[in-house]
């Protein structure tokens, strides 16, 4: 057990001792603040890659430096280094972006990555298959169209989800305020993404000098930080997986404040049961205009209390269980030197999206498009990027991503809907009668052939196990029903899979772990009901207990909360009981 009271980097700011610490943090304490020789790498022509510890540190500027592993194992024999390409991650608060925008995006993706563009998990883009002589010019023309990609990645606080939902526009303009402020004001300060990729000239002095993190101090935080806006009663940006949430309580239609959560992360490591995930507390309410100061002093806790000698335990949720939940909150008063009040009254019903046509404020529409894991490509008789850019060309309104990898056609004026839904309906995306609930609710990340991390597949998978459990589920009369599944490649489970009421992650090709029993918004998690199991084993245990509960269910009882109450898994009622 830690020791409450002593911080593991006192005040942030303190370069680590070089023992018991994990090399991360050595890395970062002599990165001249993100520095380190990221501009080196760039200009070596020798290697695909930027070597050395850049690519701990290219995290911080929102890129990860990748190879195609579709290509690995050829390249291997052929005595060449790895097929290196980067992904650049784009910082978009609350996942809203104009329309020029968009079309600056897509057409970077043609130019300089692999013809697409995915929208994530995170409310935002990824561009994928950005080589290292391209590296430095897409991101000044992301910056050019008024985006940038800091602290999209790294040990910082990510970018910050809100509600996108278009039926609760009032709500939402506080929200989206809220999250773009919290963003800025938790960027890092130091200069060297300006540097490095924009070619800002230092004035006086050497940037160790010049440079200062008041907020994360030279080593930032232990571990990435993930923070969310919602607003009921739909989770959709599943509040409670997030380290800091903020649920939105409303009056009359007007946002009067918030209430704040702690704690949540869905990272484990396969056979290592002191990882787990963690669904966050609820600790209390405040007003709209304390949320800043709270956010940054959480980010600072964190900061001080975090693990920094065991990188698998340096999430918040780790420092909260370790020390307590009432240690944490008086920690926060204290730094905050006052108190939250009481937590408020709220309810959920669902963390999906809600696709088609909703209307607005201001006689304004709005329209929810189902993109299948978030991946915007021409593929086949769906154009999907050509229906979008066209789209772009000739929107008013905005575009907001949802942190269901979906996309909000939004504000769409009412004598402009005529147009855009003349190309929807010209590019097949008005009406999609085959597209079923469970495959619109389902999710998967990206995983093979670009992360890192995957052990298996997970986006180029997962449509096609959706087809066969949908013919199950058709003949069990099921088709109409809105079963959560979320699949991941690997256990750190950035398709937020286990809260899904069936989850998958990855162990080997072709090989998952089984989870059931999540909650329907997001409220509970799910359990491992089997370990390693290949396609045809899971349609094998999955078949009888749709038939079952098909059979057997109570009105309105979704999925999840059946294979809880017919013993299939017991409920997990925390994080460290998960593993159980």
């Amino acid at each position: 057990m830690a020791d409450a009271t002593k911080p593991n980097l006192p005040g942030g700011d303190t370069e680590p001792p070089s023992e018991n610490v994990n090399p991360g943090e050595s890395v970062k304490a002599q990165s001249n603040y993100l520095r380190g020789t990221i501009a080196e790498g760039l200009e070596d022509r020798l290697t695909g890659a930027n070597p050395g510890d850049a690519p701990l540190l290219l995290k911080f500027h929102g890129t990860y430096q990748q190879d195609d592993r579709d290509l690995r194992d050829e390249r291997r024999r052929q005595k060449l280094e790895p097929d290196y390409q980067f992904m650049i991650r784009v910082r978009l608060p609350g996942g809203v972006c104009q329309p020029a925008q968009w079309l600056t995006l897509d057409e970077l993706a043609c130019r300089y990555g692999n013809g697409t563009l995915r929208l994530t998990s995170r409310q935002t883009f990824q561009f994928h298959g950005i080589r290292k002589n391209n590296l430095k010019r897409t991101i000044q023309e992301i910056n050019a169209a008024l985006l940038d990609s800091i602290g999209a990645c790294g040990d910082v606080n990510r970018g910050v989800l809100c509600s996108p939902n278009p039926a609760q526009s009032a709500i939402h303009v506080g929200l989206y305020e809220l999250a773009r402020n919290v963003s800025e004001h938790l960027l890092p300060r130091s200069r060297a993404y300006h540097e490095i990729w924009l070619d800002e000239k230092q004035v006086a002095g050497t940037p160790a000098q010049e440079d200062e993190e008041p907020i994360y101090g030279r080593t930032y935080l232990p571990r990435k930080f993930k923070i969310a806006f919602v607003a009921p009663p739909i989770n959709d940006v599943d509040v409670y997986t997030q380290d800091l949430g903020f649920i939105a309580i409303a009056e009359g239609g007007e946002l009067v404040g918030l209430n704040v959560c702690v704690g949540g992360g869905m990272g484990r490591t396969d056979n290592e049961p002191a990882t787990y995930p963690r669904l966050a507390d609820v600790i209390g309410f405040c007003l709209p205009e304390q949320a800043i100061e709270i956010a940054e002093k959480i980010v600072t806790i964190q900061r001080d209390f975090g693990d920094r000698t065991e990188r698998k335990h340096a999430r918040m949720k780790y420092t909260i269980d370790d020390r307590g939940l009432d240690w944490f909150r008086t920690e926060l008063e204290r730094r905050l030197g006052w108190s939250l009040k009481e937590a408020r009254p709220f309810h959920f019903e669902s963390n999906c999206d809600r696709t088609g046509w909703t209307s607005g404020i201001d006689s304004s529409w709005h329209y929810t498009l189902f993109i299948e894991n978030g991946r915007v490509q021409d593929t086949g008789n769906l154009r999907l990027m050509t229906a979008l850019r066209e789209i772009a060309r000739v929107h008013a309104g905005d575009f907001r991503l949802t942190p269901n990898q979906n996309l909000i056609i939004a504000n769409i004026a009412a004598d402009e809907r005529p147009r855009i839904k003349a190309l929807l309906e010209e590019y097949g995306l008005d009406e999609r009668p085959q597209l079923s609930v469970l495959r619109q609710n389902a999710m998967a990340c990206v995983a093979l052939p670009t992360c890192g991390l995957a052990m298996a597949e997970s986006e180029r998978y997962l449509p096609s196990l959706i087809t066969r459990i949908e013919a199950i589920l058709a003949e069990c009369g099921l088709a109409e029903e809105p079963i959560i599944i979320r699949m991941s490649g690997c256990p750190n489970g950035c398709s937020r899979p286990y809260v899904a009421e069936i989850g998958f992650t990855g162990r080997a090709p072709g090989y998952y772990n089984l989870y059931l029993g999540g909650g329907f918004h997001g409220q509970r998690l799910n359990r491992l009901f089997l370990e390693n199991i290949g396609e045809e084993k899971i349609l094998e245990v999955l078949t009888p207990m749709f038939r079952t509960y098909a059979a057997e269910r109570k009105s309105d009882e979704h999925f999840g909360d059946f294979v809880i109450r017919a013993g299939y898994v017991r409920e997990v009622l925390s994080g460290r009981t998960f593993n159980d």
